[in-house]
């Protein structure tokens, strides 16, 4: 699925490419593309037609395109997209093919090129809803984003803050930096590179973190975010593009994540592989060790055999 950078990959290719345009059609092609719209494709299409898409922002890896009317008056709604496991937002010339997955398209009224929702899976999904209803005082936030914290790379991240709810929540830390309601935007893969950055085990105990720890996991996250950022994020397939098509390259400078048996890059030591919630995790044996506590309080609470 894709993650932080790949999500901002293409928020800002839409803020290039769509921001400032108003939608003169609207084509649903399929019915889970817009499932999430609860009035129904075709009332998803009416609050679509004839409003300008102003700019383009992301939380987490959702993103977002708040809408003005005719007038140019903001209309206190947004078109939301999250793109799934292989959801594609593509701006193509009006000439190019429809792509074999093509789900929704939108075309403007300067008749430049479209926003195509390309989506091989249909896990992704498109719906308008209102801004500011979410209860949590921002009034520019869709409401089914307003539970996700904001991501380590924005700048009211509170890092204080983030630091003294990582120590609280009394799990494992990889599963806390899978928590959206904690930090934005972190995923699987981002989550063991940065791991290993810090030479922290994922199964590490968040109440036993040092401050040090916690300090180094922080840098790590935003290392590793930042690189990945810089690269176009990450593509193992065709699935994982920016709005041109075009893939990411963090791929080539993954430490651990998919490294299976290949050396640490920094000890030289394989890199193994363990079962972690129907996934995969992956990390350096001797630059991260399995905390001992686990092993511990995993015996405690395997029942006897008397």
């Amino acid at each position: 699925m894709p993650e932080l950078p790949e999500v901002e990959v293409v928020r800002r290719g839409l803020e290039q490419w769509v921001a400032g345009r108003t939608v003169a059609r609207v084509e649903v092609h399929h019915p889970r593309a817009v499932r999430r719209h609860l009035e129904g494709a075709d009332h998803f299409v009416e609050s679509l037609t004839g409003r300008t898409l102003t700019a383009a922002h992301r939380r987490g890896k959702y993103l977002w395109l708040p809408l003005a009317d005719a007038d140019g008056t903001p209309s206190g709604r947004a078109l939301v997209g999250h793109l799934g496991m292989s959801g594609q937002l593509l701006v193509e010339k009006p000439s190019a093919p429809d792509e074999t997955h093509l789900r929704a398209r939108f075309t403007f009224t300067d008749g430049g090129r479209e926003l195509r929702f390309v989506d091989q899976r249909t896990f992704g999904g498109l719906v308008v809803e209102e801004l500011g209803v979410g209860g949590d005082g921002d009034d520019t936030v869709p409401a089914r984003l307003a539970h996700i914290a904001i991501d380590p790379l924005d700048e009211g991240f509170d890092v204080d803050a983030f630091s003294a709810a990582l120590r609280r929540r009394r799990t494992e830390v990889k599963r806390a930096l899978l928590d959206q309601t904690l930090i934005g935007g972190v995923g699987n893969i981002y989550a063991d590179e940065a791991l290993w950055r810090a030479r922290l085990h994922g199964a590490r105990p968040t109440d036993k973190l040092t401050r040090g720890q916690v300090a180094d996991l922080i840098e790590g996250v935003r290392d590793v975010l930042g690189e990945a950022l810089a690269q176009g994020g990450t593509s193992f397939d065709s699935l994982y593009v920016d709005v041109n098509g075009q893939s990411g390259y963090f791929s080539r400078f993954l430490a651990v994540y998919g490294q299976l048996d290949r050396p640490c890059p920094r000890c030289g030591t394989p890199i193994r592989r363990e079962s972690f919630m129907n996934r995969s995790s992956y990390s350096c044996p001797v630059c991260q060790p399995r905390p001992r506590t686990s092993t511990a309080r995993t015996r405690k609470a395997r029942p006897s055999a008397e």
